[in-house]
């Protein structure tokens, strides 16, 4: 054998090995591409608790992490009869979908009763045999589609403008929710408050400051299933004229008491108009947003005993919904509502508690610095802003008049003084209302104990007459 030859199987391996690489890093390389569209990890199906449908529309999660979902569909089962609710195929896989099913006035024959909701979610795998992997959920509902009933028992002629107003009424006992609407605002009702009427519910609503004056207000009942029932609510708006003001700002007010506001070093840079806007725009509606929802969280029952008290020996020195516009270099730069009002007394003047109630939020709150925030039952709180010294904590009771604090210039605040405001359920009122026992007696007191409208109606016209007639003798 020559040497050549020799030579010839030792060629021959590193093509063989060479042909073998290939193929496994093809193979790799095919797993790799392909493995994920071979997942066999089924979507997922999330049904709503619910157990009735009605025709509030009701909305079903579906998720899938692998290759994606490629077709949802929804279908009722009534009566022996199917009808498709949902049925969507997705190009391109999707990874989640919400979809929404309701009844439509195209499902012909539906009526109340049992029912069966089928949901099938399939992705896009190419698992057994090309078709993917599904999944698929069932429940078993009642259709409810009639609405609860609400009927009104008092309710008030006369509201003033960013005032409150009070409701009694009874609603049927599937309701869930119930209240009143106004706009874009919802004040709920409360029950077991009205005196020998433990199914009667009572809500104070406010018409707001912000809500235009041909706005409708309605009572409102709403069953599990989103059957909504809603009634018109008559009244008289009121005019309460508010004020508007212009206010010169300095560039040491922005620099002493607006940028230090600013949690963020960054933030406090630039020039000082751009800080006064991050502040009057943006720290602003961050505190706003934050009194709002710590304000709608209220005790169910009533924890305040008549008229609500002004700090003692204090001044008004500024009213409520206020509008004012900010002058800077002479010029308007921004504006906002002044929702309380601003009490002057001396320096560092202990604050009293307006009524007696609970501590919901006693610490800092931004551009109203130290502040207190009581919650007096029913969706009703009071706000104490600007404190040099906070007394309380959350979760203390407390007692009408009882220290909370000392004022101060906390805040925003130029000077010391106390900030003074009432809030129903989020929304910022008009104050001056809960300090007259005369207010808290015609419209709030007679319901409370369980009298018709038409009874304090008649009360207050019987009333009307005797007042003319004092004058007359006068």
């Amino acid at each position: 054998m020559s040497a050549f030859e020799s030579d010839k199987p030792g060629r021959k391996l590193p093509a063989i090995i060479f042909i073998f690489l290939v193929i496994v890093i093809g193979l790799v390389g095919g797993a790799y591409y392909l493995g994920p569209r071979f997942e066999w990890e089924a979507p997922q199906i999330k049904l709503p608790d619910s157990d009735v449908l009605g025709l509030a529309p009701m909305e079903i999660g579906v998720t899938d992490r692998g290759a994606g979902l490629k077709s949802v569909t929804a279908t009722l089962s009534i009566g022996g009869s199917e009808h498709t609710l949902v049925s969507e195929q997705y190009a391109q896989p999707v990874t989640e979908k919400k979809i929404t099913v309701a009844l439509s006035s195209k499902l012909t024959g539906v009526k109340e009763g049992p029912a069966v909701l089928r949901v099938s979610a399939r992705d896009g795998s190419l698992w057994k045999f090309f078709r993917g992997n599904e999944t698929v959920n069932q429940k078993h509902l009642t259709i409810d589609i009639t609405p609860p009933t609400a009927e009104l028992i008092a309710d008030d002629r006369y509201v003033n403008f960013g005032g409150v107003g009070a409701i009694v009424y009874k609603s049927s006992a599937d309701t869930v929710t119930s209240g009143v609407r106004v706009g874009d605002y919802f004040f709920p009702g409360f029950q077991g408050q009205i005196k020998a009427h433990p199914d009667h519910f009572i809500a104070l609503f406010a018409h707001p400051y912000n809500v235009p004056v041909d706005a409708k207000a309605a009572l409102v009942a709403t069953d599990k299933a989103g059957n909504t029932r809603e009634m018109p609510l008559v009244y008289e708006l009121k005019s309460v004229k508010y004020r508007k003001s212009t206010i010169a700002i300095s560039e040491n007010f922005i620099q002493s008491k607006m940028a230090p506001l600013l949690n963020d070093v960054g933030a406090r840079q630039g020039a000082s108009k751009d800080v006064f806007l991050r502040v009057n725009r943006g720290l602003r509606k961050e505190n706003e947003d934050k009194l709002a929802a710590i304000t709608k969280k209220s005790t169910p029952s009533i924890l305040w005993k008549g008229a609500f008290s002004q700090l003692s020996n204090s001044k008004v020195e500024a009213n409520f919904a206020d509008e004012r516009t900010y002058i800077y270099n002479n010029e308007p730069i921004d504006n906002a509502y002044h929702l309380g009002y601003d009490l002057s007394v001396t320096r560092h003047y202990p604050v009293e508690a307006a009524n007696s109630g609970a501590v919901t939020f006693a610490g800092d709150l931004g551009i109203y610095g130290n502040t207190v925030i009581m919650d007096h039952g029913l969706g009703l709180f009071t706000l104490y802003s600007h404190l040099s010294s906070i007394d309380v904590k959350v979760g203390d009771s407390i007692k009408q008049r009882q220290i909370l604090g000392k004022t101060g210039e906390t805040g925003l605040a130029v000077g010391d003084h106390l900030h003074y405001g009432v809030y129903l359920h989020g929304v910022a009122v008009l104050p001056v209302e809960w300090w007259d026992q005369k207010w808290i007696n015609d419209n709030i007191n007679p319901k409370l104990e369980g009298q018709s409208g038409e009874a304090i109606a008649e009360s207050q016209q019987s009333k009307a007459p005797h007042k003319a007639a004092r004058k007359r003798r006068r």
